[in-house]
């Protein structure tokens, strides 16, 4: 036995009860008890282990499952685990692949380095949606759960549903398989969206264009709102305004020019707010069905794709960027403030993403409240 007072998951979850911060939520009992059983053996309370490596913590926006994997994460010796939102962990993979040419087995050594450095990986927002990136991960946390190192993730699809609507699932069937064999899953099926149940503390999201600009005045000196350009990621980009803690974009130049995460990743770590206008309406309905066939090439080799349907809307890539943009700010806790055309409920009704927009007006709607707003910032 450990005598480390450490305090479980559970007991900084009723800690926040207590406090009125957080309430309680009969849903998230078995995800609880699953992460203090594994909170227990990697702490060395306990030294029984029923042969899982991990818990997955899946369902709708709001119920929770990235506050567990926090509480989890706080829970443990400093040093212990490593947090990370997936997206990031993704490119930071990539590129440590990138200087390993002629490296045999290169996946196999990453995890061993990282099994080394910490005993538990927590991954927000576990999704997969390029089929590289598929197998890249299941050659990766198959690598990763031989070195015995044990994962946390927090999702909104089943482990059986990963990749399920992509092209070649079956190649990334040996990586569902890994991980339903090795993870405790838990659908957190609550029908209460704890961010709705915060109080809206500030306006943030403005339709009326004249109250939005009153806001940049305040926000911005007149001296620093006369346009200007600023490079990320060695290129330039066209800015509102901009100071050393604050920046405001038009929302062309944001989403709709070719601009990745890795841009909004850079853009989240240099200030403190952001501030987008000129938003549009995004709902778009499909407008072609194309057939595709061919070969899809990639890092781990060729395959044949077969026919397919490609359904496109008329602002899905601008939509794309527009959520991969409130992820990364929402994941660095920024402070936002957004001008747009309509109200939030009708900035996407229509289109193939609504299902990942979702998330998106959630913590749009989240970024109102006083528990995000009370952030320091310069």
């Amino acid at each position: 036995m450990n005598d480390q007072p450490f305090t479980p998951p559970s007991g900084l979850y009723h800690e926040l009860v207590e406090q009125a911060k957080i309430s309680d939520d009969p849903s998230q009992a078995d995800a609880l008890n699953a992460l203090d059983q594994l909170w227990n053996q990697l702490t060395g309370q306990e030294d029984i282990s029923d042969g899982h490596l991990g818990v997955y913590l899946w369902g709708n926006v709001g119920r929770g499952k990235t506050m567990l994997m926090n509480l989890f994460f706080q829970s443990l010796p400093t040093g212990m685990a490593k947090r990370q939102h997936f997206h990031h962990f993704m490119t930071a993979l990539h590129r440590e692949l990138n200087t390993t040419f002629g490296v045999s087995n290169p996946l196999d050594q990453i995890a061993a380095r990282m099994a080394k450095e910490v005993k538990v990986i927590c991954f927000d927002e576990f999704f997969v949606s390029d089929i590289a990136d598929a197998m890249l991960l299941g050659n990766f946390v198959q690598a990763l759960f031989k070195e015995g190192c044990s994962l946390v993730a927090t999702s909104n699809i089943a482990v059986a549903d990963l990749f399920q609507n992509q092209l070649q699932k079956d190649r990334f069937a040996p990586a569902i398989e890994t991980l339903e064999r090795h993870l405790h899953s838990f659908h957190l099926t609550g029908n209460v969206d704890h961010r709705f149940r915060l109080p809206i503390d500030q306006a943030i999201y403005f339709t009326d264009k004249e109250r939005f600009n009153l806001l940049m005045a305040d926000l911005f000196l007149m001296s620093e709102q006369q346009g200007s350009e600023i490079t990320i990621n060695y290129r330039k980009m066209p800015v509102l305004a901009e100071n050393t803690c604050a920046l405001w974009c038009d929302f062309k130049d944001l989403c709709e020019s070719p601009r990745s995460a890795h841009d909004y990743i850079a853009l989240a770590q240099k200030y403190d707010r952001i501030a987008v206008s000129g938003i549009p309406e995004l709902s778009s309905t499909p407008y072609e069905h194309i057939k595709a066939r061919g070969t899809e090439d990639g890092a781990l080799g060729s395959g044949f794709t077969g026919e397919r349907e490609v359904v496109h809307g008329l602002n899905d890539d601008a939509v794309r960027r527009f959520i991969s943009l409130i992820d990364e700010c929402y994941d660095q806790r920024i402070n936002m403030v957004f001008q747009a055309d309509v109200p939030l409920y009708k900035l996407y009704t229509n289109g193939i993403l609504l299902f990942e927009f979702q998330r998106t007006f959630s913590r749009m709607t989240e970024m109102q409240t006083k528990g995000y707003l009370d952030i320091e910032t310069c």
